[in-house]
């Protein structure tokens, strides 16, 4: 019987009026981490703010409790020092010592495909079609509409000769 704790729970004492939250492991008691996503040397991170807007850049090394090293191997993002607030933390982690040079970065980017797996979630896929939204002309956004209403056209079609 391991008492260590498991993954993503920590032990914490007994109190009895918040037993309802909590769950129990070899008589002692865990309580279950919300986040997922923390920062580390090797994770994934999409800049939200600045010139490097909507580029994926790893962080390399964590500078004090509000900054991190970042670097980008194949987004074109330059080893900079940048603020938490500027980045948004992925799912996505790479294997990486800490301060690791770039040729062993792109090495470990490209081994765990990262672009692919980027371009395959919901979020990147999200921002694909808000750039490609924010890019029609006027002509684009008149047919878009027509489409739409063409569409709700048939559904309501079939809709009316299921019911």
């Amino acid at each position: 019987m391991s008492l260590e704790p498991q993954s993503s729970s920590y032990p914490i004492p007994i109190c009895p009026s918040h037993l309802h939250s909590f769950t129990f492991s070899h008589s002692i008691l865990f309580i279950k981490m919300g986040f997922k996503r923390f920062v580390e040397v090797g994770r994934v991170a999409l800049i939200n703010y600045g010139p490097d807007e909507g580029k994926l850049a790893v962080i390399i090394d964590i500078v004090d409790q509000n900054k991190c090293l970042v670097d980008g191997p194949s987004s074109g993002v330059a080893r900079q020092v940048i603020p938490y607030k500027r980045i948004a933390l992925t799912d996505l982690v790479i294997k990486i010592q800490r301060n690791a040079r770039e040729k062993t970065l792109k090495k470990a980017w490209t081994e765990a495909d990262i672009d692919a797996k980027w371009e395959a979630t919901s979020w990147a896929k999200k921002l694909s079609s808000r750039k490609k939204r924010a890019a029609l002309n006027d002509f684009d956004r008149f047919k878009v509409m027509v489409a739409r209403k063409q569409k709700s056209a048939i559904i309501a079609k079939k809709m009316e000769a299921l019911a």
